[in-house]
């Protein structure tokens, strides 16, 4: 059994030297590289970063978009017996001052110009940092000693290697499951980040019990694009490792990932909940448009579907002769549709990182699409739960993978407990002390219910929880899913009422559907912002709520909703994992929030 991620990594390199290991673009064009060349690679970049003086623990940062480039940094980080800081490449210059100054890392690697200028403007708050190490060469100010070009890196690794290959295979050699592997940064969607510590014997625990379910092979193709920065793209990136399957890396740009499906085919790929949600708005809003009897078809056939949803969701089985035929003819065309550009070998695509809609996760299950949501936090190392492919039950995120303990507390919030829960957080031990009790357990801060079969629902965060001034307990999250789910048009809800008399809801709009709803309109106003205020398209989002009020108790409906002239953007009011940050929302939108509430409204005097 391999003692570390590296080891773990080398033991497939070595048993697989000539497969095909990865594939990236490189000049327009697909490039196959083998495990063994990926191995070459790691050794150089180890032997340059302890040329450096990078020595066993010392933090190493690491900012830059998903690319191999980023996998093999990390390798030559381990290798060196250093610990990967992760930093999203979408992270403000402050916010990349901050993980690294509070992690005290030594080195950073980064990914081009653009990643090099935030550091140079904060290079007086980050003293700590020796060299910083740039993927792009012509960025990098030659001039000075601070600045690194990743070619440099490897040529002084190519040095170290003839000189000290023996320190090199030494320094790996060394590394136990006790060992730091990585620090991660939460997003800070509730506070400033805290760094959860992440041993080897976290990762290898993820990688053993992935094996242990059996969900991949090494005869898979999985195409990555989520952020390494985040823990949900570390697992899949170790389980790669362990499974020693082909992973394919996207082209770094949003624009390009139907493309690179079409082109790569992979058999499994793994995304956020707002991805599967686009691409599910992107299905209705074209059934929605499609003309003739054709259309009336598809209409009819995904309001049997939603009627289908409701009796699975009540603990149902749908049946009868126009659901038959909706599944068949309707659901049937969708899924074909989707698997087509989805690349035609799909087996099944894993949700993470935030809860994806019941709804939804039932319509790509009517259409074929397999959808195993699973849930994890960065403090358990990502991988906690999952539903297995065989058996998918929406609304849930499936049972404990083999070796996790989970359990319910007695006000309802979800605690862990197994090899895959941090150490703790980097230098914060009242923090550590909060969420991890004597015994173990890990205190999520999520609320949820096991059923009889051991499956995990999550139905909101704890500090989440809005407490109406009638005493009611309301999770938000469930109520923002749903309305989601309902309109294509819907980009991000946030429900709010904390002590209020009601719940009021700020929106926004997807900016591609909204344009397309205009055209289909003959709508002549092209702006976004403008569009937001249209009385037809408010009638629209008013429709949508209406229909969700009515599957609602009558004191979690929706009284009014603001709806915003922009949507949410990453690094502001969302993550880089697209999930709300709820209470900057809540802060920066306040004087539209406390609108809905003046005395007077339709609504304050409804519920008076």
């Amino acid at each position: 059994m391999a003692r570390s991620v590296h080891a773990l990594f080398r033991e497939t390199a070595s048993a697989r030297p000539a497969a095909v290991a990865a594939r990236h673009k490189v000049a327009g064009a697909w490039r196959d590289v083998t495990w063994a060349e990926m191995a070459a690679t790691a050794d150089r970049l180890t032997a340059g970063l302890m040329s450096l003086g990078v020595a066993p623990g010392d933090r190493v940062g690491l900012l830059s978009n998903t690319r191999l480039e980023w996998c093999l940094a990390d390798l030559g980080i381990m290798g060196a017996a250093a610990v990967t800081v992760p930093i999203y490449q979408s992270n403000l210059a402050a916010e990349c001052e901050y993980i690294l100054r509070d992690a005290d890392a030594s080195v950073v690697l980064v990914e081009d110009g653009t990643q090099l200028a935030k550091l140079r403007r904060v290079r007086a708050g980050i003293p700590g940092v020796r060299t910083v190490v740039c993927l792009d060469g012509g960025a990098v100010d030659r001039g000075g000693a601070w600045e690194v070009a990743w070619d440099d890196l490897l040529a002084a690794g190519d040095a170290w290697l003839a000189d000290r290959g023996g320190d090199v295979a030494a320094r790996a050699a060394g590394l136990g499951p006790d060992a730091v592997l990585t620090i991660i940064y939460t997003s800070g969607t509730t506070g400033p980040p805290k760094g959860a510590v992440l041993t080897h014997d976290c990762m290898l625990y993820e990688a053993e019990a992935i094996r242990a379910i059996g969900m991949v092979g090494p005869e898979d193709v999985e195409y990555l694009f989520l952020p390494l920065a985040h823990a949900f793209a570390r697992v899949l990136e170790v389980a790669w490792f362990a499974t020693g399957h082909v992973m394919a890396f996207w082209q770094r740009d949003q624009t390009k990932i139907v493309d690179d499906l079409g082109e790569v085919r992979p058999t499994v790929f793994a995304a956020v909940p707002r991805i599967l949600e686009k691409v599910h708005a992107r299905v209705v809003e074209d059934v929605e448009r499609a003309p003739g009897l054709g259309g009336r078809l598809a209409r009819w056939g995904l309001a049997k579907g939603r009627e289908a949803a409701a009796v699975e969701a009540a603990g149902g089985r749908p049946r009868g002769l126009g659901w038959a035929v909706a599944r068949t003819l309707v659901y049937g065309a969708i899924g074909r549709r989707l698997h087509a550009r989805f690349g035609g070998r799909l087996r099944f695509c894993v949700s993470g990182g935030a809860p994806l809609a019941p709804d939804i996760a039932r319509f790509f299950q009517h259409a074929g699409v397999t959808v195993c949501e699973g849930y994890g936090l960065t403090e358990t190392s990502a991988g906690t739960c999952i539903n297995r492919p065989d058996h998918v039950v929406p609304g849930s995120v499936g049972p404990p993978l083999p070796g996790t303990e989970v359990r319910i507390a007695p006000d309802g919030e979800v605690l862990i407990r197994g090899r895959g829960v941090m150490r703790g957080y980097w230098r914060r031990e009242a923090d550590t002390r909060e969420v991890l009790d004597p015994d173990g357990w890990f205190h999520s801060g999520d609320i949820g219910t096991l059923d009889g079969e051991g499956l995990l629902r999550i139905t909101d965060r704890k500090k989440d929880i809005i407490v109406t001034a009638g005493g009611k307990n309301i999770a938000p999250q469930n109520i923002e899913n749903a309305l989601k789910s309902i309109h294509p048009l819907i980009s991000q809800v946030v429900v709010h009422g904390d002590m209020q008399r009601y719940l009021t809801a700020l929106v926004t709009l997807d900016g591609d559907a909204v344009l397309a709803w205009a055209r289909a309109r003959g709508v002549a106003e092209p702006d976004y912002a403008a569009l937001t205020r249209h009385p037809d398209l408010a009638e629209e989002i008013q429709r949508a709520v209406d229909q969700l009020n009515r599957q609602l108790p009558s004191y979690s409906t929706l009284k009014r909703v603001a709806i915003l002239d922009h949507d949410f953007e990453v690094g502001d009011q969302l993550t880089p994992t697209l999930k709300v940050k709820r209470r900057v929302c809540i802060d920066r939108y306040r004087a539209q929030l406390e609108a809905m509430y003046a005395p007077g409204t339709p609504s304050d005097r409804a519920s008076g």
